[in-house]
């Protein structure tokens, strides 16, 4: 059996009275990807907040390759191999294309971002740069300042950026949103090369017909509960997330 990459045992958090996470527990398989679905304001983001360290959790555990990670740092379980999108993406926004993915560089190891001036560490790094600009489709110069991109295209860069660490897990949230269909079947092909290299993906996503068609299994939650955790045809024939998300039609 394999050992899972990640591990959420009971973990729960309340801001005030609202409890945005209870007693949430699942594990994450190495090249998995798990789709995070459920109405708005589910707690969804929180989860993730949640295991990249953005918040502590009030009870319960996290376990990263078997490392109790609960009260560590979020910049430590990112150099333990945890990537993280957001919604809305978030760069150096002064700063160039190249620069910003540096940053990504760094994590894995491959080469320090004060060094990258000077010289790489790694040298495959343009090699694997060029190859994940192939599948995204993009031509632009490195050189060019980020702000210059698109909404839809930094939602890719993103991706890029967090499989340039070389993660083990990569936690992405929304990556449909604001991407036509061509943008999003070539983020899919990353996300799928980097469950190939052995990375396991918790994705939030809305559009159903991507989590049922991606997605290998998928937790479903409501009120930060977990409703439902299974494959895309169990959570589809489930009557508690047809009342509480999916519709009966």
């Amino acid at each position: 059996m394999t050992k899972p990459i990640l591990k959420a045992d009971g973990i729960s958090i309340a801001f005030g009275g609202v409890v945005a996470a209870d007693n949430v527990s699942f594990e994450l398989a190495p090249g998995e990807i798990k789709g995070l679905i459920g109405p708005n304001g589910a707690g969804k983001t929180t989860l993730l907040n949640l295991i990249s360290g953005i918040y502590n959790t009030s009870s319960g555990s996290i376990h990263i390759d078997g490392v109790d990670v609960t009260k560590v740092p979020a910049y430590k379980r990112a150099r333990m191999g945890l990537a993280r999108t957001f919604q809305t993406p978030r760069f150096l926004h002064r700063s160039s294309i190249i620069n910003n993915l540096l940053l990504g560089t760094d994590l894995a190891d491959q080469m320090g971002y004060i060094n990258s001036f000077f010289g790489k560490k790694g040298s495959n790094f343009n090699d694997e740069l060029e190859e994940l600009m192939e599948i995204a489709g993009f031509t632009f110069d490195w050189n060019d300042s980020i702000s210059t991109m698109p909404f839809g295209q930094q939602k890719i860069l993103e991706i890029i950026r967090a499989m340039l660490e070389h993660p083990k897990i990569m936690l992405v949230d929304e990556p449909a949103a604001g991407l036509n269909d061509i943008e999003l079947q070539r983020a899919m092909k990353l996300m799928e090369l980097a469950t190939e290299r052995g990375c396991g993906i918790i994705v939030i996503e809305h559009r159903m017909d991507m989590v049922m068609n991606f997605c290998h299994n998928i937790i479903v939650l409501n009120f930060g509960k977990v409703i439902a955790n299974g494959t895309p045809e169990e959570v589809q024939c489930n009557e508690a997330v047809i009342e509480a998300y999916l519709g009966r039609e």
